[in-house]
Parts: C-alpha cells; structure tokens; sequence
C-alpha cells in the first residue's frame, strides 16, 4: 500500500499541537496588519488575543490567498519521499484558494506521473473545516489508503455543520456585510445574527436574536435538531472563538450538559487570523457531525 499524508490549509483552526501531533502539514495564508505581512501562522508570531486588539483598537487587517508556488513546496516536499498526498481546502465558497491547489497538483502531476495527488474542497471552514480534517486522519490511522480516505471526505464533507453567531458587529460593517446603520441599530439593541455554512459552502445568516444569552440557548438547539442521533450524538465537538472564550465556554458546557454521550470533552480552538480578519472579535462557531446539510 501505497504512503500518504493529508494536508490542508491554517484556516482549519485548530491548535499547533494537533497538527504536530497528527504530522499534518499545512499551507499557510497570509494577513496584512498595520500594514505589514504575517504568516496566518496559527498565533505563533502575533499572539490571538493581541491579534483581535488590535482590531478593536481600529486595524483592519486583509488576507491573501496561498499562491501555487506555496502549494508546489508543499506538496513536492511529500512527493519526493515517494508519498502520495490528500490536500482538503478551505470552502470554495469562501475563497478561491482551491484554484491555486489544482495548478499545483496539474503542475507535480506532470513531473510526478506515478504519485496520486488529491485536492478536495472542505466546503467548511474554521474548526468544521478542522474537524473534517481530524475524522479524515482517523479514517487514515485505520488503515484506509488513499483512495478510500478521499472517497469518505467526498461522502461526509456536508454532515459537518457549522453554525456561527457574533455579538460584536464592528468588523460586519468594516467589510461591508452590513450597512452602518445596521451596525449601529444592531449594535444598541444587542443584535446577534446566527449563521451557518450552506450546503455550497458560502456563510448564511439564517437569524436574528436579541441578547446573547437567547442566541447561546439558540446555537445549542441547532445542534439538538441536526446532531446525528440527537442527544445521543457520540461524536466530537468542536468550539472556535474570537477574542471571547467565556461565551465559548458557556457553550462548550451547555453542550457537555445535554449530550452526555459526546466523544470526549468539547474541544475550543481560536478562530484564527484569517478568518478573524473577516469576522473581528466576539465571533462563537459551533461544530459537529449531523445531518446532510442541504441549503
């Protein structure tokens, strides 16, 4: 049977330890702050919480796109070892860096005739995109091959849910999202949109509430509705938070409380800086193994 490593990008938000632990190599994005260039390098260079200061102290960092060349470095570096490699992208629906991957795969495939090189789109995002990426490497670590893996990603990349809700609106408006006047009316009155990732990958507001609390008691009831077995869901949960893990951990034990049956403990990441650029602090997204999602 033929070696294989799975990769994917930063954006799947989880910890520098998982991804050490796992031996998944990552292609990075990047972000301009104050304007200079970082490397979306999971908090190591600036710090989470220093990271979402800053934009609450007005900065407002952008984000490109990992290049072809970035991904050719990747993935040469796993097929010189006469390795195959699975490389799981952030959604298409939220960024085009899918496009880049598949030059670099066409590229090596030319140069690589006898490797396999798969590119598959998460369709997710954040710790969703994570959690994918962490049920794929189980699958790995079972015995699966290659082709076996990237079949069940294929089958399984919509039953992984992700439902967001923010407090802080600041960042909706500064990227256009929502008009200034959406965010200010939203803002005095504690508006907190929830949202999730559609079946196309793209976010979607889906509600309104007044009141974090209302939205917490919320985000917990979608996941009562869309978990795979309801309140005997047995899978794992994930948490990423922006700048605000005392909401995370109203959540994570509001969850723990009702699905006695989790695999293990709730797992809360921090939303990384590429997302965070977009969403800005005070951002809760909730993550799961449920139903076919379908909108």
């Amino acid at each position: 049977m033929s070696d294989y490593k799975i990769t994917c990008c930063s954006t799947a938000d989880m910890s520098y330890e998982f991804f050490k632990q796992n031996d998944i190599p990552l292609a990075y994005f990047h972000y301009i702050l104050e304007g200079k260039e970082y490397k979306d390098d999971l908090g190591k260079t600036i710090p989470f919480d220093e990271f979402y200061k800053k934009i609450e102290r007005g900065a407002m960092p952008t984000t490109s796109q990992i290049s072809p060349e970035e991904y050719i470095e990747l993935f040469e570096s796993i097929l010189k070892k006469d390795m195959d490699v699975l490389h799981i992208t952030l959604s298409s629906g939220i960024s085009g860096t899918i496009n880049s991957a598949n030059i670099a795969k066409k590229t090596l495939e030319d140069k690589y005739p006898n490797r396999k090189i798969y590119v598959i789109d998460s369709l997710g995002a954040s710790s969703g995109y994570g959690l994918l990426v962490t049920l794929a490497n189980e699958k790995k670590k079972e015995g699966k091959n290659i082709d076996e893996v990237a079949k069940w990603v294929l089958d399984n990349r919509l039953n992984i849910h992700h439902w967001f809700f923010s407090t802080d609106l600041t960042s909706y408006f500064r990227g256009g999202r929502i008009s200034r006047t959406s965010a200010i009316f939203g803002t005095a009155l504690k508006i907190c949109p929830l949202l999730n990732m559609s079946y196309d990958g793209k976010l979607i507001p889906r509600n309104k509430y007044r009141g974090k609390n209302k939205v917490i008691e919320e985000i917990v009831k979608r996941m009562e509705l869309h978990a795979k077995d309801g309140l005997d869901y047995c899978g794992k949960c994930y948490i990423s938070h922006s700048a605000c893990f005392e909401d995370a951990r109203v959540v994570a034990d509001k969850i723990e409380e009702k699905f006695k049956k989790l695999d293990g403990k709730v797992v809360i990441n921090s939303v990384g800086t590429t997302i965070g650029a977009h969403t800005g602090p005070g951002t809760v997204a909730l993550f799961f193994v449920g139903d076919k999602r379908e909108d």
